[in-house]
């Protein structure tokens, strides 16, 4: 064999070498920062729903926001067939979307069922609920997700006690264009919801984004919101995904068993 081949047999030896203690290495941090990572994600979370509950403050720090979420908030797990609290699954460890992916607890969604592209609907879901002093419920908390214009957008909607006023709404994972649909994290944006209202006199459902500003004259206005310049789809994308999860398919069963105190 020639110097040139043996030169070149070596360099291909160091370099596989090279790669193969990378890869090692690489793997080998990935598992060791699994926990972190996940335990980070269950912190986002807490962290969002107490922002969208309006509990505490998103300076809190991670312990802070353990102890709040401990103290305040209380996760129930939800038949969304029957539209009542179940025991079938311990709520705490419950995956909804990793439910959602699986066939024996999800069912495929088709046609008109599917307003907001979600593809599966998980059979069980967890909610999170905050109790006042009295044991009643304060605060409903709902996981909401659809498709925007990009992505499927996940997020929370806060109810308050009458289960019709929007205590607070918004998402925590999505990946929106920046800019437009992205301001759906816009600060301002969700300052718009507080306060409005879901179902109208008759019962129906009527929250919806508009396109440009609600007119506060409006009959309507009360459960209205301003709509986002420039992405229009995003926001119809927001329309639809509160559509579906207060409609017959989510939550619209579970919200009429609560009220009539059946759930």
């Amino acid at each position: 064999m020639s110097s040139q081949k043996e030169s070149t047999a070596r360099t291909l030896v160091v370099a596989l070498m090279v790669c193969l203690v990378c890869s090692i290495f690489v793997a080998g941090a990935a598992v060791a920062l699994r926990p972190t990572q996940i335990e980070n994600a269950q912190l986002d979370k807490q962290r969002n729903i107490l922002a969208i509950a309006g509990l505490g403050s998103p300076s809190m720090s991670g312990a802070e926001v353990k102890a709040l979420f401990g103290d305040r908030i209380i996760a129930r797990l939800v038949d969304l067939d029957s539209g009542r609290f179940s025991d079938e699954f311990d709520a705490q460890t419950f995956d909804p979307l990793a439910a959602a992916k699986d066939p024996a607890l999800s069912k495929n969604l088709t046609g008109g069922e599917d307003v907001a592209s979600i593809n599966r609907r998980e059979n069980y879901t967890v909610v999170y609920v905050v109790e006042g002093a009295d044991q009643q419920m304060e605060t409903l908390i709902l996981p909401v997700r659809g498709y925007g214009l990009w992505s499927t957008l996940h997020g929370f909607l806060a109810l308050q006690g009458d289960l019709n006023t929007v205590q607070g709404f918004g998402f925590y994972q999505h990946a929106e264009t920046p800019g437009l649909g992205g301001e759906v994290d816009n600060p301002n944006w969700r300052g718009l919801w507080p306060g409005k209202e879901v179902f109208n006199d008759d019962g129906q459902l009527a929250i919806r984004v508009i396109k440009g500003n609600v007119d506060a004259a409006s009959p309507n206005a009360d459960h209205q919101v301003d709509g986002l310049a420039g992405a229009t789809l995003t926001a119809n994308g927001v329309n639809n995904l509160l559509n579906y999860w207060l409609g017959e398919n989510g939550f619209g069963s579970f919200i009429d068993n609560l009220r009539a105190g059946e759930a």
